[in-house]
């Protein structure tokens, strides 16, 4: 066919509708929608439109509207043409981006807080995994290196210190228990045995003389029955340990009755009657103990060397 035999066959389009115009096409088309009834029963016979024209017309001639017969028949056929209505666009792809474009600012915060969370869960997670391989580490280090050298350390330091035999041996004691702890990997039992060899070091560079106590309104020497043998009595004389500056020392004492180790500035230490009655008479003379040392505790020394007899054992409380 030739162009210009398209040209005579395609109609011209006519002038656009005017607003006025077009606007009451669409509330035609409204009022069809609104009123089901008449549609439902008069638009699917073709052959009845122009009742329904009539129908339309009585009904906006009754609101006080002149509708032409030619706004009618747009009305009527843009209902059946499905104008000005709204079809949802199907689900898809194009869909669902137009729809988060439209919604970008709540569905951008949902992501945000999404993004946030899982950045919060994995920086946690990783924090717990560097502490956990940083105390991983940390103890291992501290099994291997820094508890053995400060174990090492501190034998030396009381090995040099102890000069009796005794004190020898309770430091090479406390030793083997830390280098055991040290090769079963027990941290806590190998820092127990350092803290007490740095306690027995402390003993014995520690240097006093038990000096007994005279003073007035204090008790010189004192008496118990035992509960299990009410026919004995065991003696005691108070002292307390001062040290070559004069100042009166606080020690940890075991009392023999309760089995409580406890630290005090003032005991007594058990001794024989005949060591009892000695301070005794000495005190009677002039209210003075001439004699006013029972014992001394040399550097070097795990104990006191005693100057009268004793028996060992103390008590705190009288």
């Amino acid at each position: 066919m030739s162009d210009a035999a398209a040209a005579v066959a395609t109609p011209a389009p006519g002038p656009a509708p005017k607003l006025d115009e077009l606007m009451l096409a669409m509330d035609v088309v409204d009022t069809l929608r609104h009123r089901e009834t008449i549609v439902e029963r008069e638009l699917g016979e073709e052959t009845r439109d122009e009742e329904l024209k009539e129908r339309l017309r009585t009904l906006y001639k009754s609101q006080g509207l002149e509708v032409t017969d030619r706004i009618l028949e747009q009305g009527i056929a843009a209902l059946k043409e499905s104008r000005f209505a709204y079809e949802p666009p199907k689900p898809g792809l194009g869909r669902t981006l137009a729809l988060m474009w439209v919604k970008r600012g709540s569905v951008g915060k949902a992501v945000a807080g999404v993004l946030l969370a899982l950045g919060i869960g994995g920086g946690w997670w990783g924090w717990q995994q560097g502490a956990a391989e940083r105390a991983a580490e940390a103890a291992r280090i501290e099994i291997s290196q820094t508890l053995p050298k400060t174990l090492a350390s501190a034998a030396d330091v009381a090995r040099r210190e102890a000069r009796a035999a005794n004190a020898k041996a309770r430091v090479e004691a406390l030793v083997a228990d830390g280098e055991a702890a040290l090769a079963r990997k027990d941290v806590a039992a190998t820092n127990k045995a350092i803290t007490a060899l740095d306690q027995l070091r402390a003993q014995i560079v520690s240097e006093y003389a038990l000096r007994i106590v005279a003073r007035q309104g204090e008790r010189t020497g004192v008496f118990r029955v035992p509960d299990i043998n009410t026919g004995a009595r065991n003696y005691y004389i108070i002292v307390e340990a001062v040290a070559p500056s004069g100042e009166v020392l606080s020690l940890p004492i075991l009392n023999e009755e309760n089995s409580k180790l406890e630290t005090v500035r003032i005991w007594g230490v058990r001794v024989p009657q005949a060591t009892y009655d000695a301070v005794g008479r000495d005190k009677q003379d002039d209210g003075i103990v001439q004699r006013n040392r029972l014992g001394e505790k040399r550097r070097g020394d795990l104990d006191p060397t005693y100057l009268m007899a004793v028996l060992g054992g103390a008590i705190t409380k009288w």
